[in-house]
């Protein structure tokens, strides 16, 4: 009974990267900056494919979806954070701490999979684009994001129940700046055996699996893409997947170096440092991708800022 006793008023210490006053001031600004400019970026994504009907197309209705996930993927820390620095505070609650970890397994997961569906997108509009529009319909579309939501929401569930099974002896120092699940695991006073097992049965299901349907789906594109025989033929096919792919390579290899590095080194902060690039700097750049690269995007753009007249608008084919 008393593990039970001290996991209910139990705390945990988010330790961030620095306890110097300057260099906290310095993150808190560069922090909240980049927030800003993650959730302005993303929104102006979104309103930009909400606005103009030439972007109702199955694959900017993936872009604005993933643009909504990274906003929320980077309100479950920063925001947290920000706070602890400015109240000068590392303290975190345990109900607090198993909510944040919960949604960021939930949006992390939702990341994956979205990257995914797109990829899929991709193989379908290049390798069968006379039935793009038949095979990618309204239905399925609305079906593959339900999919995505569901078995991310399962997998976020099941760790947090995992978690909620230990127990905790003292309030625990957590070397980073949000509740991470191996950091809050390997902090507990019971056996984690179990808790090992399913993060890595789930890490294969949700890093390999997915990166699997990618790096397949890819496969196929670059061998309809060597098939076209105009050069300006292949470079329009290959524009539409560049985007894609950076965003893909900038998530997954900052994603597994974090995890490679946590399991090759014990140094908690530098795994913090990396973690921060695929948890706030990648949902920042994903904008800029999305946008520098594609026509579209910046017409879009151009006409939800500048009030620009547009074209007349094309309705897509149901």
């Amino acid at each position: 009974m008393e593990p039970e006793n001290d996991t209910q008023i139990l705390e945990f210490l988010l330790l961030g990267f620095s306890e110097q006053a300057e260099i906290q001031l310095l993150i808190f600004w560069l922090f909240l900056s980049m927030y800003l400019v993650t959730v302005l970026g993303n929104l102006l994504i979104i309103l930009a494919i909400i606005s103009d009907s030439h972007l109702h197309t199955p694959m900017y209705f993936f872009l604005a979806n993933l643009s909504f996930v990274d906003i929320c993927f980077t309100s479950t820390t920063i925001p947290k954070m920000l706070v602890n620095i400015q109240t000068q505070s590392k303290t975190i609650t345990y109900a607090g701490c198993i909510t944040q970890m919960y949604f960021l397994l939930l949006f992390s997961g939702l990341d994956i999979f979205l990257l995914t569906v797109m990829a899929y997108d991709r193989y379908v509009a290049i390798c069968h684009p006379l039935h793009y529009m038949i095979v990618m319909n309204h239905r399925l579309c609305r079906l593959l994001v339900l999919a995505c939501w569901i078995m991310s929401f399962l997998n976020s569930l099941l760790h947090s129940f995992m978690v909620l099974r230990l127990s905790f002896c003292t309030d625990l120092e957590i070397p980073h700046f949000f509740c991470e699940l191996n950091q809050v695991v390997h902090h507990a006073c019971s056996d984690t055996f179990l808790n090992d097992m399913v993060i890595y049965i789930t890490a294969v299901f949700l890093a390999v699996g997915p990166l699997t349907g990618i790096l397949y789906s890819y496969s196929k594109i670059v061998s309809s893409i060597r098939a076209i025989s105009s050069a300006q033929g292949k470079y329009k096919a290959f524009s539409t997947c560049a985007s894609h792919l950076s965003v893909v390579f900038l998530f997954y290899c900052t994603l597994l170096g974090v995890y490679l590095s946590s399991a090759v080194t014990q140094n908690s902060h530098s795994t913090a440092t990396a973690s921060l690039v695929y948890t706030v700097v990648t949902p920042m750049l994903n904008p800029f991708i999305y946008s520098l690269r594609n026509k579209d995007i910046k017409s879009a753009l151009r006409r939800l800022l500048g009030r620009t007249p547009g074209r007349e608008p094309i309705h897509p084919p149901q």
